[in-house]
């Protein structure tokens, strides 16, 4: 039965990504341009050349691990929407000590800026967690009030105490050490030696949540907190760390950002990157793996748009509306399966009916 759900599951996601994109193809024509011509310039502005490649790839690791931190808290019971909030700390907090580290080596500078981030982000996520598992606060409502009081005391910082009196930067922290930069894979991308921590990162995540004693008892949690604990679970205990874990995975997220492209904290360090992970981990129900290909394929769709707007002339604003449609699709995906099933049973029971009355 559990194989013939996942299967069922991967033929609504195949069916939702195909609707979508035929349903984009239409909004193209609509609007007077081949919908041949427009995919065709995506996939070669997302895949077609080194730098688009590049693009693609380092957007696919942002998706990944930020859909990765969400399924983490997620299989243990906790939803945690205050990921972006975790990010921005993460990110002032490495780049505060990328700054005061300067003249270190990289070897022992860079290792202590992912501590930062990553203690940032989990610590900042063990606040939310406590108060759901001891007073059963609702962590949706708290990560998201955290979200806004995180970003906004980041500015803050970037605007007071820890601005760069370097002119010509309006809002942002001290530079880091150059050393301390992630070097770019490919030139003039996005693409930076930090996927390689990434890659680490979601092989980790996918061997905890899949292959481990700490996942099952994770998935055993989220499914029901009660029963784990008189299985002998430490289910608080459990929730807690898996929160910790997402938060801090998120700090990394932003060091990344710093350390990849900025260089520095600055107030533009994420454009609501946590929340497409999220999306992605969704409608993936939080499968490591299949969350490591969602995130290509939004990542292919995120970059390639860019290309099809400047070089078709379609609005890249047409891919939020695929991504959308895709949404809509796999969270229907239960009420439209049990509503055919039950069309099902009703066809198969009056054909039942039917036949014993001819036998009669």
């Amino acid at each position: 039965m559990k194989s013939k759900a996942k299967v069922q599951y991967l033929v609504s996601l195949a069916v939702s990504v195909l609707l979508a994109l035929v349903l984009g193809g239409v909004i193209m024509a609509l609007t007077g341009h081949d919908p041949l011509e427009g995919y065709s310039a995506l996939i070669t502005g997302a895949l077609g050349t080194k730098r688009g490649l590049g693009n693609t790839l380092a957007k696919t690791a942002t998706l990944c691990l930020t859909g990765l931190a969400t399924a983490v808290a997620a299989k243990a019971g906790i939803f945690n929407v205050g990921g972006e909030g975790q990010l921005y700390l993460g990110a002032i907090a490495s780049a505060y000590v990328g700054a005061k580290l300067a003249g270190l080596s990289p070897w022992i500078g860079i290792p202590l800026c992912l501590l930062a981030a990553m203690a940032a982000g989990g610590v900042y996520a063990v606040v939310p967690a406590i108060l759901k598992v001891k007073l059963k606060v609702s962590e949706v409502i708290t990560t998201i009030m955290l979200n806004s009081a995180a970003i906004y005391f980041c500015s803050y910082l970037a605007n007071g105490p820890l601005k760069t009196a370097e002119k010509g930067v309006s809002a942002g922290t001290d530079a880091i050490d150059k050393s301390f930069m992630f070097s770019k894979l490919i030139k003039m991308s996005s693409l930076t030696e930090s996927i390689f921590i990434a890659a680490f990162i979601a092989l980790f995540v996918w061997y905890l949540m899949s292959r481990t004693t700490i996942g099952y008892e994770m998935q055993l949690t989220g499914q029901n907190s009660r029963f784990a604990r008189y299985s002998g679970i430490k289910s608080d205990k459990l929730a807690i760390g898996s929160m910790v874990l997402s938060g801090a995975i998120c700090g990394l997220v932003g060091m990344f950002e710093v350390f990849g492209q900025h260089g520095r904290f600055i107030e533009s360090v994420s454009k609501d990157f946590y929340f497409d992970g999220m999306l992605v981990a969704m409608i993936m129900h939080y499968k490591p793996f299949g969350i490591i290909l969602m995130s290509f394929f939004f990542g292919i769709l995120q970059i390639g748009s860019t290309a099809m707007e400047s070089r078709v002339g379609i609005s890249s604003e047409l891919i939020l509306i695929v991504q959308s449609i895709i949404i809509f699709f796999m969270a229907a995906e239960e009420g439209i399966l049990a509503s055919i099933q039950a069309q099902k049973i009703k066809r198969n029971s009056a054909a039942r009916i039917a036949k014993e009355a001819t036998e009669k």
